[in-house]
């Protein structure tokens, strides 16, 4: 058995899980895990799963005929080293152009690595204008500083909200 990592991308409707599930069960893979999100109308997400290195083509084949979807695949490293100690960042401000561009610069400038990341903008009725929402779960070296990080984050903006926690 290898490990392949499927994307698809397509217009929401109803069922798309449940067809690509079933492509897999049909193939006889097992699906180990997945992320799947809805946005501005399109579905899209990645699962990875586990297949006869025979049955990856069918597989493949079979997902590529369903209906209204873009399908990308690639063989999965395998299981690759987790940083030990991971932080999540909550972020909370004013939305402006950039904000996210500026967000992962500071976190590459720590040279840390982004597991997850995901944002959102949201009416703020008492201003009229959007707030930015994101949450970032990051890993860290075992040096790590915090204070440092949150710091340089602060230092975005006047208005910038930031939490950092340990998950270890």
């Amino acid at each position: 058995m290898q490990s392949i990592v499927i994307n698809i991308m397509g217009q929401d409707k109803p069922g798309l899980v449940d067809s690509l599930a079933k492509c897999i069960y049909t193939h006889k893979g097992n699906w180990l895990g997945s992320s799947f999100a809805h946005m501005a109308g399109l579905f899209t997400g990645f699962v990875e799963v586990h297949v006869s290195a025979e049955g990856e083509q069918p597989l493949i084949d079979a997902i590529e005929a369903l209906p209204d979807i873009t399908v990308q695949h690639v063989a999965a490293l395998g299981p690759q080293e987790s940083s030990a100690v991971k932080y999540t960042v909550e972020v909370m401000g004013n939305d402006k152009p950039g904000i996210v561009q500026e967000l992962t610069n500071v976190l590459n400038q720590f040279n840390l690595n982004i597991l997850t990341f995901a944002s959102h903008c949201e009416s703020a009725p008492n201003w009229g204008s959007l707030i930015f929402k994101a949450k970032a779960e990051i890993g860290v070296p075992a040096e790590f500083d915090d204070g440092a990080l949150q710091d340089a984050l602060e230092a975005l903006a006047n208005d910038l909200v930031v939490d950092i926690t340990a998950t270890h």
